[in-house]
């Protein structure tokens, strides 16, 4: 998932470019986490730190841990994150110790393979409490291929369809609903059911 390619100084307006709805996106992975009471909180390949921004604005309060594969990519997120716990870490590798009451992820499962997805959803669900939630935002393989308008090179970029995605989460113990779909772009919210 080697994704050290990205170059931080120009990744915003690369991913402007390339993701319609970028910015769209982002509102949507932030309005997912509103209405919740999150005091710790774990973004998953937190980039340029974009994402975690937008959703601490929800919730300035929280703490943040987050993680991404790229040391530069992580400073350039620190000015905007100063509070914050970043951390060098694949998606692949053991996550940090929860439980989080909220883990959130943009544009990185996509990166991952089948297998790998639904490890992943597996360990995301063991550091969520009852009653925590996981929001997903990424590219999905849509149903009709007009709707694919995001470039995937095959190589780093390995989207899944969201039905399969919502499959793997269900098995992995969470309730699913999708919260924002448009083309080739979802967010779905997953909740592990209360106790």
């Amino acid at each position: 998932m080697a994704q050290f390619h990205f170059d931080p100084r120009t990744y915003r307006a690369m991913v402007v470019a390339e993701v319609p709805h970028y910015e769209r996106l982002q509102d949507e992975v932030a309005a997912a986490t509103a209405g919740r009471r999150v005091t710790r909180m774990l973004d998953l390949g937190v980039g340029t730190g974009e994402t975690s921004g937008r959703v601490l604005d929800v919730h300035p309060d929280a703490a943040l841990v987050a993680i991404d594969e790229s040391p530069a990519m992580l400073e350039a997120a620190r000015p905007r994150l100063p509070p914050a716990d970043l951390r060098v870490g694949r998606l692949e590798e053991p996550l940090p110790a929860g439980p989080f009451d909220l883990v959130f992820s943009a544009l990185a499962v996509h990166h991952l393979d089948e297998p790998g997805k639904v490890e992943l959803f597996g360990r995301i669900a063991a550091v969520l409490p009852p009653g925590g939630r996981f929001v997903l935002a990424d590219v999905v393989v849509p149903d009709d291929p007009v709707d694919a308008v995001t470039p995937v090179d095959g190589i780093h970029d390995k989207p899944s369809r969201l039905p399969d995605q919502l499959d793997w989460l269900q098995q992995a113990g969470f309730d699913t609903t999708i919260t924002w779909q448009h083309r080739d772009l979802a967010v779905v919210a997953a909740d592990r059911p209360p106790r």
